[in-house]
């Protein structure tokens, strides 16, 4: 599994902004739809809110790439 680091240069970035912002989601509707699906998972467990505050530490997983957080 491919892990990747995202650096934020504030206290927390929201789960559907990282995804945006790491590429893994073209769009913020696509991200909107995989999250409200249950597709991602933050930290190991599925996370359905688009508005989670991710923190340095933390780890988001879509589609076989995981990126964490710095």
């Amino acid at each position: 599994m491919k892990v990747e680091k995202i650096t934020i240069d504030s206290e927390f970035i929201r789960l559907q902004d990282l995804l945006k912002l790491s590429g893994m989601c073209g769009t913020g509707g696509m991200a909107k739809v995989v999250i409200q699906n249950g597709e991602v998972l933050v930290n190991g467990e599925v996370c359905t809110m688009r508005g989670k505050k991710l923190r340095t530490g933390d780890r988001a997983q879509y589609d076989n790439i995981v990126i964490e957080v710095e």
